[in-house]
């Protein structure tokens, strides 16, 4: 019998094996990556907590899959560049100074009840030392009770604060960028029992959106 057994489960291994090589040959690529001594420990990982693995999937928040998916195909069109996989970013558009998307960046900010707490013109303290540097400027932002309320929720995300915003000047022009808030919102903890946090951190989220994309057009 146990024979048999162990024979049914060959067979079951190699129907599934010819199903993963004819419809996901990506997959068939990664599987001896996947098994290689690199990837170790994070099957220790998995192995050591396997329940606490399935706990924390199914405490995520709607949407994590979709977010995880996005932030891959980032990852892998950068070639595992951590910065592009995790934010927000846009060209300005011709003609867009940088004093212009400071300007944008004043007027949603008021628009949105959304304190500046700060900047650093990165870029200017450098050529006062005699660095030559393109613009590079950091502007921060926060809603003190929506931060309140998220540290009482994951004390952890105070590493987060403030919300910045980056202007950034490369070879083809300014580009505007901003940490991707969806990660918090769809890749962390279910909310789904804290409507007020939701709400409040679904604000903050917006606000920094509309800056990337109204400061990267200079828009008032």
């Amino acid at each position: 019998m146990i024979r048999n057994l162990l024979a049914l489960v060959g067979v079951l291994a190699l129907v599934a094996g010819g199903y993963m090589a004819a419809v996901m040959p990506g997959m068939m690529q990664l599987m001896p990556a996947m098994l290689s001594p690199g990837m170790q420990p994070i099957v220790a990982v998995i192995n050591k907590d396997a329940a606490g693995l399935m706990a924390a999937g199914g405490n995520l928040a709607p949407g994590a899959a979709e977010e995880t998916a996005t932030m891959l195909g980032r990852w892998i069109e950068s070639k595992g560049e951590i910065g592009y996989t995790t934010v927000w970013e846009r060209k300005a558009a011709p003609g867009v100074t940088l004093d212009d998307i400071k300007a944008a960046l004043e007027s949603v900010a008021t628009d949105r009840n959304i304190k500046a707490v700060g900047d650093l013109p990165l870029s200017d303290e450098l050529n006062a030392r005699g660095i030559k540097s393109g613009v590079i400027y950091i502007s921060s932002y926060c809603n003190p009770e929506t931060a309140r309320k998220m540290i009482d929720f994951a004390p952890s995300m105070a590493a987060y604060l403030p919300c910045r915003i980056v202007v950034v000047e490369k070879p083809d022009g300014l580009w505007v960028s901003t940490l991707n808030m969806d990660m918090m919102l769809k890749m962390g903890q279910n909310m789904k029992d804290h409507p007020e946090l939701l709400k409040a951190a679904t604000a903050v989220r917006d606000t920094m959106w509309e800056m990337v994309e109204r400061g990267a057009k200079g828009e008032i």
